[in-house]
């Protein structure tokens, strides 16, 4: 699609919105309206926010930045930039040519069916930046491990083409972006051909995709989550097998062996596959030996490392390392430079990452562990009696998978935010007695470190989304981290 002469929506006001709307106005003659639903939103500051965001360097960014230091209206954007904030107008709606979703605005809302009734194109943000940016893409989507395996393969490729180049400049050439924190939108107008795209994509940001279509793609696994927003479990594992929508027989996917949903979507694919397994031996693909990371092409094996050379705890990331380690071996990266990067990384921010010790007590933050599928692989990596800090938004789970995987380890099931009686009453269903609730994570907290003893450990590890006590789990983990940084 020809975004110049276009008027596109961009709807959702938040970064994934101003990273659209910022790239849009990049393109001559695009006409952009940034929407939202909120009319609480001041629209002066959204405007500045997008002018603000502009890259400096292009003649367009230059025009309106002299403009707003003058205190002037923008003319350089004159009409190709209006806020919109409310209720939508419908002559608006009868002249849109294309609408770009933010990930958190659901497929199926009225408003969204309303412009599908007019013929309009429903993009996301990932589309955009797809039809804008250029390089190859590696894709990694899954219901956990998206982050870890993301970042992983990020320093795996940085890595290679440093080797490759000879230059630490040479690492410009890869960007990861995605769902990890930095937008496609952000990124895509500054890649080149030579670009490495390595991107952590979400079920929302690929219910919109259309031309979307990864070198390497990967779906590491696929149990429930987000079912207040997909509806139900085929629905959701519909949209997630969607990664490999419009990939070519040169492509490859990577896939969780031991998922036996993706077990067979492999077998329907007509691109490339390679399987990773943490329990199987397989004949061809990246599998878990003992304590041994190998890969066999069906004729040759080769290690990649042993896990006891990892950095990084349990068997999820085991096989998170084994699905970065074969995106890149498919993407062309030398063994040698795959097994020296793994070995190296450490644990991603909030994701069962060691905090502190405090009078023999190991604190661990596990904040992105939000789902219950996440915070069974939250527990499952400790290896000591564990005070665990659960609870907070509902998103239609059940948590008697995640309570019965305690297995033992867990003396107290502190818990805190919307779903802290439901939990409970969850754990009382599994026999689980010992469970504490609290009002706020700062509670939960010091009811910890009173009830611990040297040897223990505590970690937190909620199974839920941070919504409603905190804007998002990374400002959940690093409070958390705060006040255990704050222990005597």
């Amino acid at each position: 699609m020809k975004l110049g002469n276009s008027r596109v929506l961009v709807f959702g006001a938040g970064i994934s919105g101003i990273g659209a709307a910022r790239l849009l106005l990049g393109i001559p003659a695009a006409e952009v309206i940034l929407y939202d639903g909120n009319e609480k939103l001041d629209a002066k500051e959204l405007e500045e926010k997008v002018l603000n965001a502009l890259t400096p360097e292009t003649e367009t960014g230059k025009d309106m930045a002299n403009e707003k230091k003058a205190g002037a209206v923008v003319n350089s954007i004159g009409d190709r930039l209006q806020i919109i904030l409310g209720e939508l107008p419908e002559d608006v709606l009868a002249r849109i040519d294309l609408a770009v979703l933010s990930p958190g605005v659901p497929t199926d809302l009225p408003l969204v069916n309303a412009m599908r009734e007019r013929g309009v194109r429903i993009w996301g943000e990932i589309e955009l930046a797809w039809e804008c940016g250029k390089g190859d893409v590696l894709a990694v989507t899954g219901t956990n491990g998206k982050t870890t395996t993301t970042s992983l393969l990020g320093e795996i490729m940085k890595d290679y083409v440093k080797g490759a180049a000879g230059s630490v400049s040479a690492k410009e050439r890869v960007c990861v972006v995605g769902n990890i924190g930095n937008p496609y939108t952000d990124a895509a107008d500054q890649l080149t051909d030579e670009s490495i795209v390595v991107a952590e994509i979400s079920s929302f940001q690929l219910e919109t995709i259309e031309g979307f279509a990864p070198k390497v793609s990967a779906i590491l696994n696929i149990t429930p989550d987000h079912l207040n927003r997909h509806h139900t479990m085929e629905e959701y594992i519909r949209v997630k097998e969607l990664i490999t929508e419009n990939q070519g027989p040169d492509d490859t996917c990577v896939l969780n062996y031991e998922d036996p949903i993706l077990r067979e979507f492999g077998k329907t694919l007509q691109t490339k596959v390679i399987y990773f397994s943490s329990l199987h031996k397989l004949k061809k693909g990246m599998y878990l030996d003992g304590e041994t990371i190998c890969f066999s092409d069906g004729t040759t094996e080769t290690v990649i490392c042993s896990t006891k050379e990892l950095n990084i705890l349990g068997r999820h990331n085991h096989e998170n390392v084994m699905a970065a380690a074969a995106m890149a071996y498919a993407y062309g990266v030398p063994f040698e430079v795959i097994r020296n990067t793994v070995c190296s990384f450490q644990a991603v921010e909030h994701r069962i990452e060691y905090v502190t010790e405090k009078q023999g007590v190991v604190y661990y933050n596990d904040s992105k562990g939000t789902n219950p599928d996440a915070a069974i692989k939250g527990i499952q990596a400790m290896d000591r009696p564990t005070l665990l800090i659960g609870g907070g938004y509902d998103k239609n789970s059940s948590y008697e998978e995640w309570i019965q995987a305690f297995d033992g380890k867990v003396k107290y099931l502190v818990l805190i935010g919307q779903t802290r009686e439901k939990i409970a009453e969850a754990a009382e269903r599994c026999g689980f007695k010992d469970c504490v609730l609290k009002d706020t994570l700062e509670d939960a907290v010091a009811f910890c470190a009173e009830h611990a003893v040297s040897g223990d450990a505590v970690l937190l590890s909620p199974a839920c989304a941070s919504w409603g006590m905190f804007p998002n789990y990374e400002v959940r983990g690093r409070r958390f981290k705060e006040l255990v940084n704050q222990l005597d």
